[in-house]
Order: structure tokens, then sequence, then C-alpha cells
């Protein structure tokens, strides 16, 4: 009972900090029809200021980071970041009304990363003045891009084998080569998903910064620049983001309800899911509390920058619709709001 009491008292007080309240108020300036907006460049130059941010304040702790202390949470982020992915074709993507392709494209987007969350997350611990690992911004790229790539090539290979079938059922079946397994995957195609997801301009963005941090001495200019602008740009993302949210809800009534679902369980179905990893972590390598409440935060989280372009581009047949609404429309305002609850199981578990 004194567990489930310091879990509501912490979301209570959670909830008051700034980033979720700006979140919050996003939302209500949408609802009451606002004409408050802030220009697609700026809100670029945002993302992209607070992608470098991460990057290189991961790569500055990767260098006296030891690698097993890296290696096991990165290898649990890639692993529930594909687990998401499977999980989603076992629910989502077998659910009435929902195509397969599109049930894939939302799966491999809540399997990917939210950067803003995990931003979200960060400042939330910060003021909270909790300890956490600060390479925990290197394991963006090991969930996003497993995710997003076991989505795409399970989305590919439904889609031939379908071709392949009605091909098949005609008479005229010329995709020799597959045996009883299915058709295989296109020569080169993991190659170009790789490749198209790196370029992305989020990946890019976090993978340049970590390789600052890494191989140059950017400390000078991530603490008079970056460090401090990072509350003050969040802050902004988290009202732009509430009032996107509040907008993509319209657009989820042109698909099925399942989508509406699985935009509100997923989260903390997800959540849970890399607490677990990271709760693995922490017992193996000593892991710290705040380090599995951000791989809890991550899993929770849905790709908003990197993942909607790299499915759009891999994937033209899927609905935008489909897998943005119910991603931004509602995993991700759910995964920000959820982020206290993570914070106060962690507290309750582990202790800071």
């Amino acid at each position: 009972m004194d567990i489930l009491v310091s879990i509501f008292s912490t979301l209570g007080d959670q909830l008051q900090k700034p980033t979720l309240s700006f979140l919050i108020a996003g939302m209500v300036l949408a609802a009451m029809g606002s004409k408050f907006e802030v220009p697609e460049p700026v809100y670029k130059f945002i993302v992209i200021l607070l992608l470098l941010k991460v990057g290189m304040g991961a790569g500055i702790s990767i260098q006296s980071a030891s690698l097993s202390a890296l290696a096991v949470p990165a290898i649990g982020a890639a692993v529930v970041g594909i687990a998401i992915v499977f999980l989603g074709r076992w629910t989502l993507a077998r659910a009435k009304g929902v195509p397969q392709v599109d049930g894939l494209a939302t799966a491999g987007l809540f399997g990917a990363v939210s950067a803003s969350t995990l931003a979200a997350g960060m400042a939330i611990l910060d003021d909270g003045n909790v300890p956490y690992e600060g390479f925990i911004g290197a394991l963006y790229p090991f969930m996003d891009i497993a995710a997003l790539v076991t989505a795409i090539v399970m989305a590919k290979m439904a889609k031939a084998r379908k071709l392949a079938s009605s091909v098949n059922a005609g008479g005229t079946m010329t995709m020799g080569g597959t045996g009883g397994a299915g058709p295989a995957v296109p020569q080169g195609l993991l190659k170009d998903i790789l490749i198209d997801t790196v370029r992305s301009p989020a990946i890019s963005a976090l993978l340049a910064g970590l390789a600052l941090g890494v191989f140059a001495d950017p400390k000078s200019v991530y603490d008079s620049f970056y460090e401090p602008l990072f509350r003050g740009l969040l802050s902004i993302l988290m009202l732009i983001m509430g009032m996107e949210a509040w907008s993509r809800l319209s657009e989820l009534r042109k698909v099925a309800h399942a989508y509406l679902i699985y935009g509100l369980a997923a989260p903390f179905l997800h959540g849970a899911l890399g607490f677990a990893a990271g709760y693995v972590a922490h017992v193996t390598t000593g892991f710290s509390a705040g380090g599995v409440v951000l791989l809890a935060v991550m899993a929770a989280s849905s790709s908003d920058i990197s993942g909607p372009p790299t499915l759009r581009g891999a994937l033209p047949e899927a609905n935008p619709s489909a897998y943005v609404g119910t991603s931004t429309g509602i995993g991700t305002p759910i995964a920000i709001l959820s982020i206290p609850l993570w914070i106060a199981i962690a507290e309750a578990l582990i202790g800071w």
C-alpha cells in the first residue's frame, strides 16, 4: 500500500514540472482553437539543437564509460525495439479493419524512439536531481534503428508473400527459389533501409553529436551554448507537440478503432518492457535507477522525427493517418505523461 501511495504522490508532483506542464498547455491551446503557431523551420531547428545536445552529452560520457556498462543496456535497447514490432504484428496488425502494412508501420513507429520524449525524461530527472548515465543518449539509435528496420523488412516480406500468393493462384508463379519458407527479402533491401535511417535528419544529428563527443573536445561549446538552451528549447517543443497531438486526434476518425486502443495501451506495455530490460542491466552491471527510467521512457515513446519520413519513404503504401495519427495524436502525449510513473516505480523498487 505504501508503494502505491508513493507512486501516486510522485505522479502528482511530476505533472506540475515544466516539461509536462508545457505539453498540457499546448493541448489546451489547441482545444481552445488558438491561432498560436511556431514556424516549421524553427521547430526543425529546435529539434536539431536538442539532438546535437543529447548526442554530444552521450559522446562525452562514453569516453569514460566501460564497454560492459554500455553494451548490456545497448543490447537490451535493441532487443526491446525488435520485441515491440513483433508484439505489434501479433496484436494491431491482426486486428479487424487494420491492413497488415499499416499495423506494422505503426508498430515500427512505436518501437522507434521519440527524441523529444527522451529529452523530456532527461529534463524531469535533472529537475529532480536524479542521476543517470551520461551515455544514455547513445542507446537511442540501437532501439530506433532496430525497430524501424524490423518493421520495414517484415512489411516488405508480407507484401512479397501476398504478391507471390496471388501470382501462384493465377498459375504464373515466377518467383522461384524460396521453397516453402516464402519469398526471400529482396537483395539489398536491408542495406537500403539502414542507409535511409542513418541519413534521416534525427539520426544524422544524433550521430554527429555522438561522434563529436567521442572523438573531439566540444565540452566548452556544450557547456556554454547547448546546455543552457536545453530546457528553454524543450519547453517550446513540448508546447508545439501538445498542440500537434490534439490536432492529430481528428485523423484517427479515418482509421479503425483498434488504433485508439493500441495508442492508449502501447506506451505502458512497451515502457514496462524497457523498464524490465533496464532492471536486468541494473542487476548485472549496476545500471542506475535513472538509466532504468530513461530506457523505459525510450521504449514507451514513439518516433516523431526519424520514423515518419523513414516509413513514408520505405512503405509508401502505408497510411500516414494510421501510423502518424496514432503516434503523435495518442502515443506521444501518453508516453510523456507516463514518465512520472516510471520514476515512481523505479524509486519504489530500486531507490536513488
